[in-house]
C-alpha cells in the first residue's frame, strides 16, 4: 500500500502490462494452444520445402537418367537387328554358292572336274574364285556373329542399368511423396496458428528461418520463386467492392515469399481483410504490400535485401484460397495501389 501512494503511475503501468498479457491469446511458448511452437511449424515447413525440392530434382534428374538408358538399349536393339539381317544375308548367298557348286559338278571330285573340263586352267580360276569367296564368306559370317555377340552383351548391360535406374526411380518417387505428405500436414498445421493470430489480432512476432545462402547480381525480384499468376491487377469479381488492387500469386502455404528489393519493414500487421500483411519502404518513395501470409520471418523497422526471405504465404484474412496478394503503392496504406506488373517489368523483372 505504501509502494502504491507514493508510486501510483508506476503501479498502473504494471497494472495495465499484466492485464495485456494476461488477454493475449498465447500460451508460455508464444503461440497458441493445440497448434504447436510458432517457429517450430514454420521452420518444419521451410525445411521440408527443400527436402521436397531436392527429392524432386533427384528423381527428375534420375527419371531423364532412366530415359537415356532406355534410349541406349533400343538403339542396341536396332543395331542389333540390323547385324542379324545382315547375317541372313550372308547366310542366303553362302547357300547360293553351295547349291551352284553341287549342280555344275553333279557331286564329283575336283580330279574329275579337271579331266572332263574343256579348258582346266580356266576352270581352276574360277575354283579359286569360288574358294576365296567362301573364305571371305565364313571371315564376313564369323565377324557378323562376334558382333552379335558384343551388341547382345551391350544390350543386356544397358537393360540391366535401365532396370536398376528405375528401381531408383521408384524409390526417389516414394520419397518425394512421403516428403510431400508431411509437407501438407505441416502447411496446414502453419495456417490454423495463423488463423488464430489473425483472430486475435496479435502477430507472433518473427520466426527466423535458415533461408539458404543466395546472393542477387539484380537489384529486384519476384516475390516468390515458383507460382502461377492468378487475379491480377485492376481485374473485377464478387470477391472485391473495387478493382483488384494488386498481383496474386497462386502458391501452396508455406511458400518462402521474398522482398522483391532492398528496403525497410514499415509494418507487420495480423488482422482485417489481408490477414498477416507486411509492408516494405524501398527507395524512390515506393512501398510494397505482402498479404495473407501464414508467417512473418522479419520485424518491424528490420531493414531487409534483395530475395531476403520475410514470410511465409499462406491464405489468412478475406482470401479464398492460398496465395500471396502483392501490391505496389506510393503510401504505405492501401488506396495508392500501382500495377505491380508493369512496375516490376521497369525494374528487370518479367513475370
Amino acid at each position: 500500500m505504501r509502494f502504491t501512494r507514493r508510486h501510483p503511475l508506476l503501479a498502473a503501468l504494471l497494472l495495465c502490462a499484466l492485464a495485456v498479457l494476461a488477454a493475449r491469446p498465447t500460451d508460455g511458448d508464444g503461440h497458441a494452444p493445440g497448434h504447436g511452437s510458432a517457429s517450430g511449424v514454420s521452420a518444419e515447413v521451410a525445411r521440408l520445402y527443400e527436402e521436397a525440392a531436392e527429392a524432386t530434382e533427384r528423381y527428375e534428374a534420375a527419371r531423364r537418367e532412366a530415359g537415356k538408358q532406355r534410349a541406349r538399349a533400343q538403339r542396341l536393339e536396332a543395331r542389333l537387328d540390323r547385324e542379324r539381317q545382315a547375317m541372313a544375308g550372308l547366310r542366303k548367298d553362302l547357300g547360293r554358292i553351295a547349291s551352284s557348286q553341287y549342280r555344275d559338278g553333279g557331286g564329283l571330285p575336283l580330279t574329275a572336274h579337271m579331266i572332263l573340263a574343256d579348258d582346266p586352267e580356266e576352270m581352276m580360276r574360277g575354283q579359286r574364285a569360288v574358294w576365296q569367296a567362301e573364305v571371305a564368306l565364313d571371315q564376313a559370317i564369323g565377324r557378323s556373329e562376334r558382333a552379335e555377340a558384343r551388341l547382345a552383351r551391350d544390350e543386356a548391360r544397358a537393360a540391366a542399368a535401365w532396370k536398376r535406374l528405375e528401381r531408383r526411380n521408384a524409390e526417389l518417387a516414394a520419397l518425394k511423396q512421403g516428403i510431400e505428405r508431411k509437407l501438407e500436414t505441416a502447411r496446414w498445421k502453419l495456417q490454423g496458428q495463423a488463423d488464430a493470430s489473425v483472430a486475435a489480432g496479435a502477430c507472433r512476432g518473427a520466426v527466423r528461418l535458415d533461408q539458404p545462402r543466395t546472393r542477387y547480381s539484380v537489384d529486384w525480384v519476384a516475390p516468390v520463386e515458383t507460382y502461377v499468376l492468378s487475379a491480377s491487377y485492376g481485374s473485377g469479381g464478387a470477391r472485391w467492392a473495387n478493382r483488384h488492387t494488386g498481383q496474386d500469386f497462386a502458391v501452396p502455404i508455406g511458400t518462402p515469399v521474398r522482398a522483391v528489393g532492398a528496403g525497410e519493414v514499415v509494418k507487420v500487421s495480423c488482422g482485417g481483410a489481408f490477414g498477416i500483411e507486411i509492408v516494405l519502404r524501398h527507395a524512390g518513395g515506393y512501398y510494397t504490400q505482402y498479404a495473407h501470409l501464414a508467417a512473418v520471418a522479419v520485424d518491424q523497422g528490420e531493414r531487409v535485401e534483395t530475395g531476403q526471405w520475410i514470410g511465409q504465404s499462406g491464405t489468412s484474412g478475406n482470401s479464398t484460397g492460398p496465395h500471396l496478394h502483392f501490391e505496389v503503392r506510393v503510401t504505405p496504406e492501401m488506396g495508392s495501389a500501382v500495377n505491380p506488373v508493369s512496375w516490376l517489368a521497369g525494374r528487370g523483372v518479367s513475370l
